[in-house]
């Protein structure tokens, strides 16, 4: 329960990147170029290397490398807001080129292919990369204000249940609406974020760089348990706290609302020749057994 949030992360960056492994799998056993398999597997290995050392570094800089207590603030409060930033810039990526993900990243393929074995390696390491930096740095911002290796334990289940999620799709066991699924767990997210967001605030007020520490917008602390499991199920998924200050609601509430009405607002009909995701996930088992 405490770390729900920080699950739907590694669920939500998980699916993401086997909906992009599985489409550059399906692409290269089509094109019976099955001898480009390793160096796809070895571009994906690496970006998981990758993003476990930058999540690393991000854990060493503040552990060992700031001594001062309000440097460690100030340096979580700045990861915090990238990391925002991330998850914004995420949802709204993945609403944009959904309906397109699998032209663009098979027209890059087929590319790389056409250059060589090394080209082929980059372009499977760039196209997973950049979900394991966010995951890492978002999983770092989420998890700085929890203890033990629940947020861990969450991280990797989320991620776990993604792969098995991405495995039933290209096996055709199961058929998900992947355009609805990334559209509820965007909503969920802009929740996360906008909690991630607060506790960011609440770093910087603590590192003096803004002011209001002691102006509390409200104390619920006597009337929300922290044992109970609806407070646990509350503070998990949306970080809340019951004695946040007044800039820190102010910038949740803004955050939250802003974001929420401009990702829910319709978007404009693209156009038609492009395929869903959720074509592109189920069909894999076709293109394999070609």
């Amino acid at each position: 329960m405490p770390n729900l949030g920080i699950y739907l992360i590694g669920l939500r960056e998980g699916l993401e990147a086997t909906l992009v492994v599985s489409i550059l799998v399906a692409f290269v056993v089509k094109a019976d170029r099955r001898n480009r398999l390793p160096l796809i597997w070895l571009g994906v290995g690496a970006a998981v290397a990758v993003s476990v050392l930058f999540g690393y570094l991000l854990s060493y800089t503040e552990t060992s490398l700031l001594a001062d207590p309000s440097d460690r603030e100030l340096f979580e409060a700045i990861t915090s807001v990238l990391a925002v930033l991330f998850v914004t810039w995420m949802i709204f990526w993945m609403r944009k080129v959904s309906r397109r993900l699998k032209g663009d990243l098979t027209a890059k393929l087929a590319e790389a292919i056409a250059v060589g074995g090394f080209a082929v390696l980059v372009m499977a390491f760039l196209a997973v990369v950049r979900e394991g930096i966010e995951t890492s740095l978002i999983f770092y911002a989420a998890a700085q204000n929890t203890g033990g290796n629940g947020p861990l334990l969450a991280l990797t289940g989320g991620v776990a249940t993604s792969v098995v999620i991405g495995v039933l799709l290209y096996l055709g066991a199961v058929r998900i609406n992947l355009g609805r699924f990334f559209t509820w767990t965007g909503v969920l997210l802009v929740f996360v974020a906008g909690g991630i967001l607060k506790y960011g605030v609440h770093d910087f007020q603590e590192a003096n760089v803004l002011p209001g520490l002691n102006d509390h917008a409200f104390d619920i602390s006597a009337s929300f348990p922290p044992t109970e499991w609806y407070a646990e199920l509350v503070r998990g998924l949306f970080n809340f706290t019951p004695a946040p200050t007044v800039l820190e609601t102010i910038a949740w509430a803004a955050y939250v609302v802003v974001v929420l009405v401009f990702f829910l607002w319709p978007a404009k009909p693209s156009a038609p020749a492009a395929e869903p995701v959720a074509d592109d996930a189920t069909s894999t088992k076709e293109t394999a057994q070609k």
